[in-house]
């Protein structure tokens, strides 16, 4: 993907900010229709979906950019901070639907117009589901893991408001009140796994972690052909992701005999191979003859810096 199409994703940024706005103001009435702590607690959740959508088109920007002498690695691991924040900001969200909802539990009160707020909190849920199909549709197009967190959220919130309308029917049906801040608390608990979620993933992102199995397994895959048709060998073999780019790194072993030509022509055929089926891929090969020892040396010194 290009730095240009990638800037063309921030119009999906603001598709899931346009959707927020949408979302809280529905919600905010339904709450305000009924005085559920309950679809309070949805609004809540809203805010912070409208938070996370202002710094994910934020981040989008930054990402697209080129890579330049400061940064010649590229832009995108500031995707990373973008999950971090938004996970921050859902636990935070989730402490103050907590707090509304003890105080409602010690003392209840009855809710109104329960069938209009009901409604309306529906409206906003619909909304959410729509955008959020699109969103994890562009993430996994586009391979952006801020717009696959974005979708994630917001799917996370349709369950919560799913969870919530049920909630303040059977309310309705039942009159028990206290039903509502405990389902207020249930969504709250739901949260809090959704954030601790996104800053996990950010973590491990921020400390380099691997590509994923399947695509460590695509690159194996890749490499065995090459192995099996040119009589070569491979070690040292290492991955990071970095937002939507793929880092790989290897040590390549040829007979001593090639001349550096060919084993030049080797790994340009080698890289493009990994070029076209790791998709956003960079590849950095090292070539080396496979009848020395010296050659193996690396690969054991790679093994010794990961046991520590």
């Amino acid at each position: 993907m290009t730095d240009q199409s990638r800037s063309d994703l921030t119009r999906f940024a603001w598709l899931s900010i346009a959707a927020a706005v949408a979302t809280i103001s529905l919600k905010a009435g339904a709450y305000y229709l009924t005085g559920s702590v309950g679809l309070l607690s949805d609004a809540l959740e809203s805010i912070i979906n409208l938070v996370a959508a202002l710094i994910a088109l934020w981040v989008l920007k930054i990402a697209a950019q080129p890579p330049d002498e400061e940064h010649m690695f590229g832009h995108e691991k500031v995707e990373y901070f973008s999950s971090g924040i938004e996970g921050s900001l859902i636990l935070i969200a989730a402490l103050s639907i907590i707090y509304a909802a003890v105080g409602r539990l010690i003392e209840p009160q009855p809710l109104e117009q329960i069938g209009l707020g009901l409604a309306v909190s529906l409206l906003a849920t619909v909304i959410n589901l729509v955008v959020a199909r699109l969103l994890l549709r562009a993430g996994r197009d586009n391979h952006s893991i801020v717009l696959e967190a974005d979708g994630h959220h917001l799917m996370t919130d349709v369950w919560t408001s799913v969870g919530v309308i049920v909630g303040v029917a059977a309310v309705n049906f039942t009159g028990l009140l206290r039903l509502d801040p405990l389902i207020a608390i249930l969504v709250a608990i739901n949260i809090v796994f959704s954030g601790w979620a996104l800053i996990r993933r950010s973590v491990h992102g921020l400390l380099d972690a691997a590509a994923p199995a399947e695509t460590q397994e695509q690159i194996v895959a890749i490499l065995a052909r090459f192995v099996d048709r040119e009589k070569i060998a491979y070690h040292a073999l290492r991955t990071r992701q970095s937002g939507a780019r793929k880092f790989i790194y290897l040590h390549v072993l040829v007979p001593g005999s090639w001349t550096v030509q060919k084993g030049h022509d080797l790994l340009e055929e080698l890289e493009a191979e990994l070029h076209r089926e790791i998709t956003n891929s960079v590849v950095f090969t090292h070539l080396e003859p496979l009848e020395d020892p010296v050659s193996y040396e690396d690969a054991n010194l790679i093994r010794e810096r990961n046991a520590l």
